[in-house]
């Protein structure tokens, strides 16, 4: 029936009325039929139709409430005549009857499966007579109600039932609130959630900290971070006591903003309330440490955990185990976690032995790596793709091709879809092995496959057509890139204006150079060295040693490259003193003096201006 037509029993009276005499073939009626249900099923009922003639809801009333007959049979005979669609079907007096014997026998869970398909019926009439003196009984019938009507979404109805409850002085259970106000909170019904927050309040219900976490939760999540604090402050004044995990609300919030003075000051009232931090406020505490990039706190806070005996699960330690591998390169000490972990019986995940593999293959140990993937298929954890590139990424570095491609095979078996990661990564390890066709095959194989190009696919592009001197098609990409919505990073322009340099095209590297700080981008050491070396080959060597001294004045590397370009050109350009004057620079820093170095000092000494 519509939610209209049973809002209507809540407004009804509890006073008796006095029952007019039965007529006696009702009564026969219902003796008829019962002593038939004590004997036989209710499906044998269809082949006695006679039976049923005379079937009326006063009839079926009085059938439910025999005591002779026994509680499951009731429920049968219900469902029963709930099958058809005349006058049999019972009413809401019978439902009603029904969840009284239901009460009696304290089989709950079956009267709210009963009021569920009340609420869910259509044409039930609405029945005006609920006998007065039967509190608990009406009592937990509309608590049922309530669960029922907000399991359905049903708010302004289960609100109605709530109010008819107070109204009438009924006792109201707070774990029906609780009900109604996970149900707000999940549907982001937060001024929902308050409203029946306070109904329970003026209600007199009994707050726990239990609807005080919820109602925190509700403001928390809709960013209401000193709302929800107030509320927490104005409970403490009445006795209620707020947890670790009323408290872990307001910090998660604080820790979603990045929030350190939020956190602390939660804290100290954490501490002056006397509530100890739990696992999930540790946890919450060390995410922020680490998204602040304070590693070292997170990691005292971690020991601190082990020396309070707070109970550390596989999350926990493999945030520590990635933080030692990735960010301290203390490889040693992560193994020793891990071991640690093992032994208290936890079960490494995947990103567990992930965080590992990174480790140890940004090291070059590729044998330990292998090692941690076999153990993980012993131990039934899932090689997930993150960790089959990080395999590839390791042979990669170490220029160990061959591995790389044949952990890329076992991916594909596996029914992983390589990504732009993964295509990147083998194109650019080609191409420092100078193998520029396969450098390009994979590229190009990675747009066949429906792989986006993003900005280190097209400078590895981009790069590869430069070694190979074809700067049209590099610069026609550079221009591609930018209108497919792809921007050039700093590298993208150094290799460009390397490129350009080493033709002694100066004025276009120039050129990007310009364009490269319009768009937010400093030059950096690369930059420099290539302007300096292309200034040296079209012999503007005073402009060459202007771009040297500006670098110095940056603050930027001049490395033993930058240093060699600059005696090459200086010597070139027949400028011996000076070449001399930067390798006794390069002597004092304590750069390695190669044979190019020897070589054009040689040269300069036997130029035309020496």
């Amino acid at each position: 029936m519509s939610s209209s037509k049973l809002s209507r029993l809540f407004n009804i009276t509890t006073q008796n009325q006095t029952p007019s005499p039965l007529p006696i073939s009702d009564k026969e009626t219902a003796t008829r039929i019962t002593t038939y249900l004590k004997k036989s099923t209710v499906k044998k009922l269809q082949s006695n139709p006679s039976l049923l003639f005379n079937l009326n809801p006063n009839v079926t009333r009085l059938i439910l409430s025999s005591p002779t007959l026994p509680t499951q049979s009731c429920i049968d005979f219900f469902k029963f005549l709930n099958t058809f669609e005349s006058h049999l079907k019972p009413d809401l007096t019978a439902a009603i009857t029904l969840s009284q014997r239901l009460y009696t026998d304290r089989r709950f869970h079956e009267m709210k499966s009963l009021l569920n398909s009340i609420a869910a019926t259509d044409g039930v009439e609405i029945i005006a007579n609920v006998y007065e003196g039967k509190v608990e009984f009406l009592e937990t019938f509309f608590d049922l109600m309530i669960r029922v009507y907000v399991d359905k979404g049903m708010f302004q109805e289960g609100l109605k039932v709530f109010d008819y409850m107070v109204k009438k002085g009924m006792r109201i259970d707070e774990r029906s609130c609780i009900v109604f106000l996970v149900a707000a909170k999940k549907r982001l019904k937060i001024d929902l959630c308050l409203e029946v927050f306070k109904r329970m309040v003026d209600a007199g219900v009994r707050i726990t900290v239990y609807s005080l976490t919820i109602v925190v939760e509700g403001l928390c999540r809709r960013g209401e971070v000193e709302k929800s604090r107030k509320l927490v402050k104005e409970f403490c004044g009445k006795g209620i006591k707020p947890e670790a995990y009323t408290y872990n609300t307001i910090i998660n919030a604080y820790v979603k903003d990045r929030d350190f003075s939020g956190v602390e000051e939660v804290l100290k009232e954490m501490r002056k309330g006397g509530v100890g931090y739990n696992k999930v406020t540790y946890t919450l505490l060390m995410e922020l440490r680490v998204k602040n990039g304070r590693m070292v706190d997170a990691e005292k806070l971690f020991d601190e955990m082990r020396e309070r005996g707070v109970e550390l699960d596989v999350y926990l330690y493999t945030s520590m185990i990635s933080w030692y591998c990735c960010r301290k390169g203390n490889v040693k000490r992560a193994f020793l976690l891990f071991d640690e972990l093992v032994e208290k019986g936890l079960s490494p995940s995947s990103h567990t032995y992930g965080a590992l593999i990174d480790g140890v293959c940004k090291v070059g140990e590729m044998g330990a790596a292998e090692i941690l993937m076999n153990e993980m298929q012993s131990r039934g954890v899932d090689i997930t793709k993150v960790v089959f590139n990080t395999l590839i990424n390791g042979y990669c570095r170490k220029r160990m091709i061959d591995e790389a491609l044949a952990i890329y095979d076992v991916m594909e078996k596996k029914g992983f879809e390589a990504d732009v990661f993964t295509f990147n990564t083998i194109a650019s390890c080609l191409n420092k092995l100078k193998r520029y066709d396969e450098a390009k095959q994979w590229l190009f194989r990675m747009m066949e496959g429906g792989v986006r190009l993003n900005t280190v696919s097209y400078t590895n592009l981009i790069d590869v057509y430069c070694k190979e001197g074809n700067i049209e098609e590099a610069k026609r990409l550079f221009v591609e890139m930018s209108s497919k919505g792809v921007q050039p990073n700093s590298i993208t322009y150094n290799v460009m204006i390397d490129a350009y340099c080493k033709q002694g095209k100066v004025k276009e590297a120039r050129k990007l150079r310009a364009n490269m700080e319009a768009k937010g981008m400093d030059p950096d050491s690369y930059t420099y060295t290539s302007l300096i070396h292309g200034e040296c080959i079209a012999d503007n060597v005073d402009e060459a040693m202007r771009l040297f001294s500006e670098m110095g004045s940056k603050g930027l590397d001049q490395s033993s490259v930058t240093y060699t370009v600059m005696i090459s050109g200086l010597s070139k350009a027949g400028k011996s003193d000076e070449a001399f004057g930067f390798y006794d620079e390069m002597k004092r820093k304590g750069y390695k003096i190669d044979n190019k170095v020897y070589t054009a000092l040689v040269g300069s000494m036997h130029s035309p201006e020496t």
